[in-house]
């Protein structure tokens, strides 16, 4: 024992001082290692964290939980979404089987509907003449039998789809309502107490019977819907409570109840009174395979052109005017020299060759009214006037009219024309001199103009060009009856000062005082204003003219409002739609007529505001909507006449400030108008020219004879040159000769000798 005491006290300093050398060797080797790097391989993005087993577990731990996790909350959240999903099929589907009247049954309606035959007849008399009993038969059974499976839907599952399926049930027969008037519907809405309070019995109490019943609601036809309104919610509140109700009393009270709205709300509380309101509630169809914006000329050139590539091409025709197309040129020329003090009525005027017409191209029997134009099988053309179209929703084919109502469209032609121009003086005048100001267009201005020219000592038009000196000439006519006093002041030279050349247009200009018409060359207009009755016009060379009415014939402006909607180019200098060789704008959309900016290959891109191009333009337009792919090409003519013994027709650019080469000769009594008209047989000279052709023109032979009179034209041709080629041509009281100028224009040639060039047109022939 002691022994080992001694020898354990000589070897544990030797134990300590050993296991202190260990320490100090493990930290030096520690102290080592870290400044020298390590010889762990380099770590990448796919391996495991440097370090021992238990961190790498760690590590391996935590990426499975988040991939499990992650997994778990997708599988949660596809799974809700299809659960969702099935729930909003089978809620669409039941909807639409409970809305479709074909797949119900039709036992239970067909007793309930013959007692309510008869008020049907006597509630259908007062508005026969609109014929509304054939569409209103078809509602009755539709809307009465989806009243029976509604209580069936509610015993059979739970509680919860019963409502949901009671109310669709109903809601059809709110809708389908069309005949009731929107002042009957904001009457309807807040219904009578007295309506309400005998709305609920009915509900309550199938068993009375459906006679009685509609005999005490007969004289307030707003009361049935207020029964509408409340009697479901009774229903559906009866079929919830009592687990096991009667199903064929339920039924029939929500038939007799659903049958009555039908039956009592297209009439009003007065026979008379629902044949009043009824015609003046037209349908607009939803849908037009061919809409055309604009009821003018050029509208009707296109639908009569869709009708015989597509005979069964149905179309409608949206105008803002409350008349059906008619031509414009009449307006201002055959009218006011009728001798039927009725014209403004009847608007049938005899032409210069004694023949009498409309001033409309079809009358209202060759049109179909645009609430059967759907149901047309052979199509046809339908008319909706008194609506303007403000918007377009070219993506969707759709367009807004003024009263919110939308038209869907396959195809659509832009035929808006144009607004006369004013000017700011009289704009910036006041409310007095506005009206006693005429802007002349449409039929309205025609008959208004024709009134106040009957009732007012004097006359000013304002304006030197077609329109202004083609009323000044109308008017100074009469002014030979009367004692009208007819004045027309413009800023150029003569008349048509910016067409003609300065020597024609003296000599219009002295044509024009011969009819009665005071003259005021040179005149332009600083300020008007309204004293004493009196409209006063100040020029600013001090002269100033009182008048009791202006005639403001300055230009026309394209209407271009439904540009910015549709997305559509407007041209910067000519104003109006770019449209391509096919005058189409964009996809589907066409644009004719005076709201048309073209490209001409011979002239260059042009607007052209004719009687002639709005047929033309607007015939082509019909053909490409219909897929004929055909380019513009054609060289519109326009024509004026001042009176039945002077008129010319033109045709290119006619402008006076290019060069100008006259031809003329004298005058027969076959060079005018009236003969031309005679031979044509026709007022509408541009309608019985423009299918013609000029292939081969021969010259006469006979010489150019000398005219005794240099101030004397009777006939002849005026050519307008530019870098010395023929751009525009006007036939002076030369009628019929415009295929010849056409080829001359088309032809786009040099020509030495213009007088060899006029003999063409035959005018030394006698």
């Amino acid at each position: 024992m002691l022994t080992c005491r001694s020898l354990w006290r000589k070897l544990a300093p030797l134990s300590r001082s050993a296991s202190t050398v260990c320490r100090h060797n493990v930290k030096r080797t520690a102290f080592n290692n870290g400044r020298r790097p390590a010889l762990v391989p380099a770590k990448h993005m796919s391996t495991a964290p440097g370090g021992g087993g238990s961190e790498n577990t760690l590590y391996v731990v935590l990426v499975g939980a988040a991939f499990v996790g992650g997994c778990t909350y997708a599988y949660m959240t596809v799974r809700g979404d299809g659960k969702r999903y099935e729930e909003r099929i089978t809620e669409i589907a039941s909807r639409s089987e409970k809305q479709a009247p074909e797949s119900l049954p039709t036992d239970a309606p067909e007793p309930e509907v013959e007692p309510l035959s008869s008020e049907e007849s006597t509630a259908a008399e007062p508005s026969s003449e609109s014929e509304p009993v054939p569409a209103e038969e078809e509602p009755v059974t539709a809307a009465a039998e989806p009243a029976a499976p509604v209580i069936e839907d509610a015993e059979e599952p739970p509680t919860e789809p019963s409502p949901e399926a009671a109310e669709p049930a109903v809601a059809p027969v709110l809708v389908e309502e069309p005949p009731v008037s929107p002042e009957a519907q904001e009457e309807l809405v807040e219904p009578s107490p007295a309506a309400v309070d005998s709305a609920e019995p009915v509900a309550e109490a199938p068993q009375e019977e459906p006679p009685a019943v509609v005999e005490e609601e007969s004289p307030a036809p707003p009361e049935p819907l207020a029964e509408v309104l409340e009697t479901p919610a009774a229903v559906v509140e009866s079929a919830a409570d009592k687990e096991a109700p009667p199903p064929a009393p339920e039924p029939e009270t929500i038939q007799e109840v659903a049958a009555e709205s039908l039956v009592e709300s297209p009439p009003v509380a007065e026979p008379a009174a629902a044949s009043e309101t009824v015609p003046a509630l037209p349908t607009i169809p939803s849908h037009a395979p061919y809409l055309l914006i604009g009821g003018g000329t050029a509208s009707f050139a296109a639908a009569r052109s869709i009708r015989a590539r597509d005979p069964g091409a149905k179309v409608l025709i949206v105008t803002d005017e409350p008349d059906l197309p008619y031509m414009r040129p009449p307006l201002s020329k055959e009218l006011w020299f009728s001798d039927d003090p009725s014209v403004t009525e009847t608007l049938r005027f005899k032409q210069w060759n004694g023949k009498e017409r409309s001033i409309y191209f079809q009358p209202s029997s060759f049109y179909v009214n645009p609430e059967d134009l759907s149901a047309k099988e052979n199509g046809g053309v339908a008319v909706l006037t008194g609506k303007k179209v403000i918007q377009m929703d070219v993506r969707g084919n759709k367009v807004k009219l003024d009263d919110d109502t939308e038209i869907s469209y396959d195809k659509c032609l832009i035929a808006t024309g144009g607004i006369p121009r004013n000017l700011q003086v009289i704009e910036k005048a006041g409310d007095e001199v506005m009206k006693r100001t005429t802007l002349f267009r449409k039929i309205e201005d025609f008959k208004s103009l024709g009134n106040v020219s009957r009732n007012v000592k004097s006359i000013t038009i304002i304006g030197g060009g077609f329109l202004g000196s083609e009323i000044a000439c109308a008017l100074g006519r009469r002014s030979a009856e009367t004692d009208l006093e007819v004045v027309q002041m413009f800023p150029e030279k003569g008349n048509m000062g910016k067409v003609l050349p300065e020597y024609l247009s003296n000599w219009t200009t002295e044509k024009v005082k011969r009819e009665g018409v005071k003259v005021l060359p040179e005149a332009l207009v600083k300020s008007v204003s309204f004293k004493d009755d009196k409209l006063e016009i100040l020029l600013k060379d001090g002269r100033q003219v009182k008048t009791d009415h202006i005639v403001a014939a300055v230009g026309l402006e394209p209407n271009v409002d439904l540009a910015k909607s549709a997305g559509l180019e407007v041209d910067s200098d000519f104003g109006g739609y770019r449209v391509n060789a096919e005058l189409q704008s964009r996809s589907n959309i066409w644009v004719a007529g005076d709201a048309a900016c073209f490209y001409d290959i011979r002239l260059g891109r042009r607007r052209v505001e004719h009687h002639d191009h709005a047929v033309v333009s607007g015939r082509l337009a019909g053909e490409n909507m219909t897929g004929a792919s055909k380019p513009y090409w054609h060289q519109s003519m326009f024509w004026s006449d001042l009176g039945p013994d002077v008129g010319y027709e033109a045709i290119g650019i006619v402008d006076s400030s290019l060069p100008t080469v006259g031809v003329f000769a004298k005058a027969t009594p076959k060079d005018t108008p009236r003969a031309a008209t005679e031979q044509s047989g026709t007022g509408i000279r541009s309608e019985s020219e423009t299918e013609a052709t000029a292939s081969s023109p021969v010259a006469s032979p006979t010489p150019t004879p000398v005219m005794d009179q240099k101030d004397e034209y009777g006939k002849g041709v005026i050519f307008y040159l530019r870098d010395k080629v023929v751009v525009g041509i006007i036939l002076w009281n030369v009628f019929n000769r415009m295929p010849i100028a056409r080829k001359i224009i088309k032809d786009g040639e040099e020509h030495a000798d213009l007088n060899e060039v006029a003999k063409l047109f035959n005018i030394h022939e006698d």
